[in-house]
């Protein structure tokens, strides 16, 4: 009797959980009826950026939890860190414009641009140091998800994504970083027919006719970090050409951007996104396929920027002193003996490193466009021909770590949504630590200083300065 009543209940829920077998989809955008301020690089950016002097761009890359403690810890070391000069006192995370993100990355930028100094208090413990991965797969197993993930319109990534919103969101949607004092996040995603890298801004939403503010900030995370094969993608529905959207000057270039950026390139992608005609649905899956590093978009908008002055949306360059880019790499190069052996290794293994290998190699080109595309700045900015203008470019990874066999350790950290509360630990601790030896950084410091001190502000213009109780 109790065994029948236990089926009957099981039974029960199997079949409740088959009315919820369609995932949400993105609403269109009614401009009438849109309340909510847009999360566009206008609304955010250009006030805080001309009223502070610096416009301040993070990269934080994928790496699952490996890349998310990484990025945690060089938060923690930019908010332990004080502006040198500063009156009154301000940390030199508060000076953060733009975060661009992608995977696990995206996890650390999503949570802290949601919730500012409390995320300092609870990411540790809400995400870092649980067992994401486990949890995900353990839901797998569940009968009373087996409708929803054996349909065709609900996938693995769906279930991450409400998995996302109980332990970090709480349903909190992207009209919820639309106001306040908070970076920019432009969360990426890789368009799996197409391979376009797609960044979750209302700027690419209005490209479909989209409305960004009310879309769920799980799901975006969701979609940026859906490892192929391994989760499923996100899809979102395009309502291009139902709302009357007219591409800005910027999406029709017709020149080149030069060394190795193609200002064209990214008009026409949007352009290709926009037939809603032969693309009725989009297809979201790890923004890593595209861009592991989350560089491009800040490299992109900087070459629009300098090239096109349409393309400013209220950045005034000449009243800039410094531009800050902050790449932090949490790249892996897990040892193997392929090399020691005549057999080949094998198609899962191959499978599963594959991906691994080309987004490593695509990873070093873009760094390297980093440094060519400040010099291209150099050139085309008049106030950085004349020195008013400095540019800080700032590239963290693990191959800058002088200890070999510290070096070693952390290129071996699995890329995986678990990790043990000691690599989680290190991870936060070396993040801070490459930030604090990097001699790009330590300028950054000394400009700060030598700014204040020709203003007359108070504070040293020395060493920097750290608040009360923060580690040396």
């Amino acid at each position: 009797m109790h065994r029948r009543l236990r089926l009957g209940s099981l039974l029960l829920a199997v079949l409740s959980a088959a009315g919820c077998l369609h995932a949400p989809l993105n609403s269109p955008k009614i401009a009438a009826t849109n309340t909510i301020p847009e999360y566009t690089f206008r609304s955010r950016v250009p006030a805080s950026v001309n009223r502070g002097e610096t416009l301040f761009l993070v990269a934080f890359s994928g790496g699952g939890t490996r890349a998310a403690a990484m990025a945690y810890g060089v938060l923690e070391e930019l908010r332990r860190t004080v502006v040198p000069g500063s009156v009154p006192e301000r940390r030199m995370i508060e000076d953060i414009n733009v975060i661009s993100s992608v995977s696990g990355g995206s996890v650390t930028a999503a949570a802290y641009a949601l919730y500012g100094d409390a995320f300092f208090g609870s990411f540790e413990t809400n995400f870092l140091k649980r067992d994401v991965q486990g949890k995900l797969v353990g839901k797998t197993l569940v009968p009373w998800n087996w409708p929803r993930i054996g349909s065709p319109w609900f996938g693995r990534s769906d279930l991450a994504a409400r998995y996302y919103d109980e332990i970090l969101f709480h349903n909190a949607t992207f009209g919820a970083l639309a106001t306040g004092h908070r970076p920019f996040v432009m969360l990426n995603a890789t368009e799996v027919a197409t391979g376009i890298q797609f960044w979750f801004t209302q700027d690419v939403f209005d490209n479909l006719c989209s409305d960004l503010s009310s879309y769920p900030i799980s799901r975006a995370v969701a979609a940026s970090s859906a490892v192929p094969v391994v989760l499923s993608p996100i899809t979102l529905k395009n309502y291009a050409g139902s709302c009357g959207y007219e591409p800005p000057i910027w999406a029709l270039a017709t020149t080149g951007g030069g060394e190795g950026l193609s200002l064209m390139e990214r008009g026409r992608e949007l352009a290709t996104l926009r037939d809603s005609t032969n693309r009725p649905f989009l297809h979201l899956v790890d923004g890593g396929v595209a861009d592991n590093l989350g560089l491009r978009p800040l490299l992109e908008g900087l070459a629009y920027m300098t090239t096109i002055p349409e393309s400013r949306q209220g950045l005034d360059f000449t009243k800039i002193r410094r531009i800050v880019l902050l790449s932090v790499n949490a790249r892996s190069s897990p040892e193997n003996s392929w090399d020691r052996k005549e057999s080949p290794p094998g198609i899962v293994t191959l499978a599963v490193a594959a991906p691994s290998i080309t987004m490593d190699r695509y990873s070093k080109d873009t760094v390297a466009m980093m440094g060519m595309t400040v010099e291209v700045l150099k050139r085309k900015l008049p106030n950085a021909e004349s020195g008013s203008l400095q540019f800080f470019p700032i590239s963290l990874s693990f191959d800058n770590l002088k200890d070999p066999k510290e070096r070693t350790y952390f290129l071996n950290v699995p890329t995986s949504f678990f990790l043990s509360n000691e690599a989680v630990d290190r991870l936060r601790d070396v993040g801070g630590r490459l930030l604090q030896e990097s001699p790009q950084f330590q300028a950054l410091l000394r400009d700060y200083a030598a700014t204040a001190a020709e203003g007359g502000s108070p504070g040293s213009p020395g060493s920097p300065q750290r608040s009360p109780g923060s580690n040396p």
